[in-house]
């Protein structure tokens, strides 16, 4: 798998190539997002991840990720995950990041073991096709659609593909597979995160507000207050 690394520091940039490359993942390496841009256009094999620093010489990451998610680079790109490696330490930084697409957000200084373990699981997140899995269940809300192909690692909504995160997917495809159960925030990290979505519950929940915002605002997804959310769509 290809992985390009983002980072103007040359010492994280060369750390972090270094222990993913001893993993076995391909790796370039970038300094600036310019040359990024020209390696994307090129018409070369996508990247199946980027690990992406924020705050570039010649660019903004934030910025660079919300270009790429909503394609207007003019390449089929929303689907790449995408892991921002930044010192920007806030908790509005990473809420940020998570709204972006983001599939996770490490904060520097960092483990590189961890970083491994991270990128392992988006790219487990992202490509993951369950053996056993049914080829299509279809949830209805009123008049709206919600159709789930698991071996295709498609969701269509009311006839149109929606695109998710890695991230969006897992949560969204657990939720539903397990309702009407009511799962905590916590629990959606453990089953859906892997465990290693640092930082508050938050995470959790800017990934429900995505994906709320692209089912449009239907009530998919219920709060259920002091407990946590549940999927609503009815089996058809």
């Amino acid at each position: 798998m290809k992985i390009y690394i983002v980072e103007d520091n040359e010492n994280v940039r060369e750390a972090a190539a270094g222990y993913l490359k001893l993993e076995g993942f391909e790796i370039e390496e970038f300094a600036a997002l310019k040359p990024v841009r020209r390696t994307l256009l090129s018409g070369e094999e996508l990247p199946d991840l980027i690990v992406l620093d924020v705050m570039l010489p010649d660019g903004d990451g934030f910025l660079f990720a919300k270009q790429l998610k909503e394609e207007s680079m003019e390449i089929p790109s929303s689907s790449i995950p995408i892991i921002f490696l930044t010192a920007r330490d806030q908790e509005s930084d990473r809420i940020t990041g998570l709204e972006l697409g983001a599939d996770d957000y490490i904060i520097k200084p960092f483990s590189t073991r961890e970083l491994v373990l991270r990128v392992k699981a988006v790219l487990r997140r992202s490509s993951a096709v369950d053996n056993n899995a049914t080829l299509d269940i279809s949830y209805g809300i009123g008049a709206n659609r919600l159709e789930i192909s698991e071996l295709n690692h498609q969701i269509l909504y009311n006839g149109e593909a929606l695109q998710l995160t890695a991230a969006e997917w897992s949560i969204l495809l657990f939720l539903s597979a397990k309702s009407p159960q009511v799962f905590s925030r916590l629990q959606i990290l453990e089953n859906c995160l892997d465990s290693f979505a640092e930082g508050s519950e938050r995470t959790v929940d800017t990934h429900i507000k995505n994906i709320r915002h692209k089912l449009l605002g239907a009530d998919w997804i219920e709060t259920v207050r002091g407990f946590g959310y549940r999927f609503n769509g009815q089996a058809i």
